[in-house]
């Protein structure tokens, strides 16, 4: 996607050849920080603190913090630590194991001499990968989007609503659920994004409405709580969100008030539907509510608040009393019957376990055996 008139990955390899440069994403939207990492324990920090964030964009970085680690000792042992020092930073994006899954069994059979070579070459393409599985996100959900369109009036936008940010930030480029919105603008097709704020961490509010804004999209901020109300009102078409990981039954876990809004749709015959690459599906977890790991993030994140002041300083404030504890579950598990369809890089699979093994009939069944 472009800043101005700049195309920016949200991750690359700096000019030295081995050390990454990253959007720091925690300065948005008042600041574009870019900031170098020379150190595998500059990644993990990097993953753990959010300056980067959503499910492919913390794979990608992982798998460039395995090759910094082969460049510095290419052993076994130091493959094998690498792979549990960063998996431990994240437990519940599932991108992140897949990622150093494929980065240790890929250098497993590679010479230790060859190994960091190797290892920031197959980085490269998983980057790269990450792209083309978003590019094509994008073209499958956009039939559904030409499909609403043609049922509504000339120039009547469709309006989507999406939580949390599952854009060009949350991958390497195009994102997932706003990969669809983009084509669609691309193509001339009239759309107006609700875009929800998605407390504690207000991705929605920093970094979609940031992303809206740069890429000219049609775009209302709103509270979190207003998506119910804005689809009793007819004034929703259809939502489209992201996931962190999808279990073999079709279950999402996506950020904290994704299941409220799946809610507010089923319940306004509003579709509801879920964007991922096929690297966020967990094949060997089947009930999202009772199997997958929920992250519980520090209680500042809710306590405490960041943005600009009068003065144009970006700064923290407190919003709660000081004696208030505050609880901070990072994300939610929307069942599968909630959701519409699954829209993938081959196509727009039902939620269930048919649906998905139809068009990854491969992957569902090596995990089967």
């Amino acid at each position: 996607m472009k800043v101005g008139d700049k195309h920016y990955r949200t991750i690359w390899v700096n000019e030295d050849g081995w050390s990454v440069d990253l959007i720091d994403q925690r300065w948005l939207p008042h600041e574009l920080r870019i900031e170098n990492v020379r150190t595998v324990d500059g990644i993990a920090t990097a993953i753990r603190d959010m300056w980067v964030r959503g499910a492919p964009l913390i794979g990608v970085t992982a798998a460039y913090g395995v090759a910094m680690r082969m460049r510095e000792d290419a052993s076994d042992a130091a493959l094998d630590a690498v792979w549990e020092q960063l998996h431990e930073t994240r437990p519940t994006a599932i991108n992140l194991r897949w990622a150093l899954d494929e980065m240790r069994g890929f250098l497993r059979d590679i010479p230790e001499a060859d190994r960091a070579e190797a290892a920031y070459r197959r980085a490269a393409e998983i980057a790269d990968e990450d792209v083309e599985l978003n590019r094509s996100i994008g073209r499958n959900g956009l039939e559904i989007i030409r499909q609403i369109a043609a049922r509504k009036k000339p120039g009547e936008p469709v309006n989507i609503l999406t939580h949390c940010n599952a854009g060009w930030l949350a991958t390497v480029d195009f994102g997932t659920a706003t990969s669809p919105i983009y084509h669609a603008v691309e193509e001339g097709i009239a759309v107006h994004v609700y875009v929800d704020e998605t407390r504690p961490r207000n991705q929605g509010a920093q970094l979609t409405a940031w992303e809206m804004a740069g890429h000219g999209v049609p775009h209302t901020l709103v509270v979190d709580n207003a998506g119910g109300h804005l689809m009793q009102h007819g004034m929703v078409d259809m939502v489209i969100v992201g996931t962190d990981r999808t279990t073999a039954d079709g279950d999402v876990c996506n950020k904290i008030g994704t299941y409220l809004k799946a809610l507010a749709a089923k319940d306004n015959n509003v579709p509801f539907y879920v964007a991922l690459p096929s690297p966020t599906i967990d094949w060997t977890v089947h009930d999202g509510v009772k199997e997958i790991p929920i992250e519980e993030r520090s209680g500042d994140e809710v306590s405490l608040v960041w943005g600009k002041d009068e003065d144009g300083k970006v700064r923290q404030v407190r919003i709660s009393p000081e004696a208030s504890p505050a609880g901070n579950p990072a994300f939610d598990v929307t069942p599968a019957r909630l959701v519409t369809g699954l829209i993938t890089e081959r196509g727009i699979a039902d939620a269930s376990p048919e649906g998905l093994a139809k068009l990854f009939p491969d992957r569902a069944k090596s995990n089967a055996a």
